[in-house]
């Protein structure tokens, strides 16, 4: 390991820079500057003035910029948290100033486009480590960050043999457990898979709900916003999620997307078979596999 990446009594690294402070971002700053684990100096980085400022008056980070370039010059370790559609751009601009023998990570939700987006930049004395906090609110912007926000959850690190040294990979991952997260290694074609259908597949849905709700006559539009049940409700807490972080998710996972769409269109019309011919096994049998998995959930502690 960099022989400035501290021992486990101390700050991981010396320098930690932040790329894009909204919800994963300032949640990371609010961890690393409530416990002190994490870095001894905080640089945050935003092209967004008003979200600088209102950085600043969190006093989550030692030094806030717009100048991602001049950030990373002496930096341990660099975060792009920002949406998965700029990765490749912000990659381009922060690698060639990156100081020699450094660790770049990101946040993506997605990771097989957002590896292909970033490789092109990469340097053989920069180490590349991909990881994906599995953590979030319907909320963006500097003020949803928490300090919180990550325990318990899972972090997925999806490290690549030609360029995420053993050091790296190790450094990032005490990072997320730092700041709470259980962690796993993945192959990039595996996560994209798996939150196709734990993550993008239920946003798609609430998105495609809401908006069929939207669409109605006005009375009954109105009447669904004044006796909206918990379940709809659910669905209207997600579909609050900022709408270019999840066109860019929808595009960079798009195959897999659209595999598990394909699969839950066909479970679908089951499910509608059955309540057209009154079977009610298979209808009592797939309520019943729902109440297995939120019990699995709950006791996983993801719920």
């Amino acid at each position: 390991m960099d022989d400035r990446i501290a021992s486990s009594a101390n700050p991981l690294f010396d320098t930690l820079v932040v790329i894009g402070p909204g919800l994963i971002g300032a949640s990371v700053l609010h961890r690393a500057r409530r416990d002190g684990t994490l870095a001894r100096r905080l640089i945050a980085v935003d092209v967004n003035p008003v979200f600088r400022d209102r950085v600043r008056e969190l006093g989550i980070a030692d030094e806030v910029t717009g100048d991602a370039a001049s950030a990373v010059a002496d930096a341990d370790c660099v975060m792009l948290c920002v949406p998965v559609g700029a990765m490749g751009e912000v990659a381009a601009t922060v690698v060639p100033a990156m100081r020699s023998g450094a660790i770049l990570t990101d946040t993506g939700s997605t990771k097989v486009a957002v590896i292909e987006a970033i490789k092109p930049s990469l340097r053989p004395d920069i180490s590349y480590v991909p990881a994906h906090p599995m953590a979030g609110t319907e909320f963006s912007g500097p003020d949803a960050g928490f300090a919180t926000l990550f325990d318990d959850r899972w972090c997925l690190l999806t490290p690549l043999q030609d360029v995420s040294s053993d050091s790296a990979v190790e450094a990032v991952e005490t990072l997320w457990q730092r700041c709470g997260a259980r962690t796993r290694t993945m192959a990039p074609e595996h996560h994209d898979r798996v939150c196709a259908i734990v993550s993008h597949l239920p946003h798609l849905l609430a998105f495609t709900i809401c908006g069929t709700a939207d669409d109605l006559a006005d009375q009954t539009r109105s009447e669904v916003l004044d006796f909206a049940a918990s379940g709809f409700r659910d669905f209207t807490r997600i579909a609050a999620s900022d709408p270019i972080m999840w066109r860019d998710i929808f595009l960079s996972n798009r195959e897999a997307i659209l595999e598990m769409l394909a699969r839950f269109m066909e479970d679908a019309q089951a499910m509608a078979r059955a309540i057209r011919w009154d079977d009610s096994d298979y209808i009592v049998d797939r309520i019943e596999r729902g109440r297995q998995i939120r019990r699995s959930l709950i006791g996983n502690h993801q719920a």
